[in-house]
């Protein structure tokens, strides 16, 4: 069976929320560890679907791209949340970097997914924000990185040659605030990933973009067995009212 599906941007944060969700690792540092989810506006999605509770979106984001590179005018209202043994915790900056092991996960969004499976992150702060702060200190200690991000940010450029020719240092023109680009490693989750983690089934994007009310859509081909299809589409079309974030900027 074959189903063909376009998903908005609300919904497909929402379909990748739900793949984060269900992934071994997650399950397993909800239960037992430590799962810190850094600010974006998929992020705040992953963090309503972990807590069963809806969160203030609009506060949970630091930059983003409208016609600039922008930054959230409410930046500051919300800092990183942290999940402890299933329990919301407020947790100490340096407290929390001391503390993370292998088996917690650290959730970081992305701007740039390559064709290769690249993932880069913009940086538009000079210390590098979040990345700067729990990327390295994941690495070195075997912590997870789980990266959701939508198909809608797919780029033709690899992400490693962007990182080296970008950096707030080195653009001379720049509409927004200037950025550096820093490459991501983890266990990337785009609304491919998520819906073959959720159901039995293969998926292929076969269109990114529309016009109005699809601005910004992926469309998507399901294929395999009707029951597995079927749920997918389902699950699909009910997240058809699923409302996008909505942002101011200050930038």
């Amino acid at each position: 069976m074959k189903a063909s599906v376009v998903l908005r941007p609300g919904a497909a944060k929402r379909v990748i929320a739900k793949g984060v969700a269900v992934l071994p690792a997650v399950k397993n540092a909800l239960s037992n560890g430590t799962i810190v989810i850094t600010l974006g506006t998929t992020n705040a999605i992953v963090a309503e679907e972990l807590l069963g509770e809806s969160i203030d979106r609009g506060a949970f984001a630091a930059g983003f791209i409208d016609d600039r590179f922008n930054v959230n005018d409410r930046l500051g209202e919300m800092d990183e949340i942290v999940i402890r043994n299933g329990e919301r915790v407020e947790v100490d900056k340096e407290t929390l970097l001391d503390s993370l092991r292998a088996g917690d996960v650290v959730i970081k969004g992305g701007n740039a997914l390559d064709t290769w499976g690249g993932v880069g992150v913009l940086m538009a702060s000079r210390t590098a924000g979040t990345v700067g702060r729990y990327y390295s200190v994941a690495l070195a200690r075997g912590v997870e990185v789980v990266i959701p991000i939508s198909l809608q940010k797919a780029i033709h450029t690899s992400v490693d040659d962007l990182a080296r020719e970008m950096g707030s240092e080195k653009l001379d023109l720049s509409m927004g605030i200037p950025c550096g680009m820093h490459p991501l490693v983890g266990h990337v989750v785009a609304e491919i990933d998520a819906l073959e983690a959720l159901f039995p089934v293969q998926v292929r994007q076969i269109a990114s973009g529309g016009a109005g009310s699809g601005a910004g859509s992926v469309s998507l081909l399901i294929t395999g067995q009707e029951s597995g299809v079927q749920a997918a589409f389902d699950l699909v079309q009910s997240l058809s009212n699923e409302q996008d974030i909505s942002l101011q900027g200050s930038a």
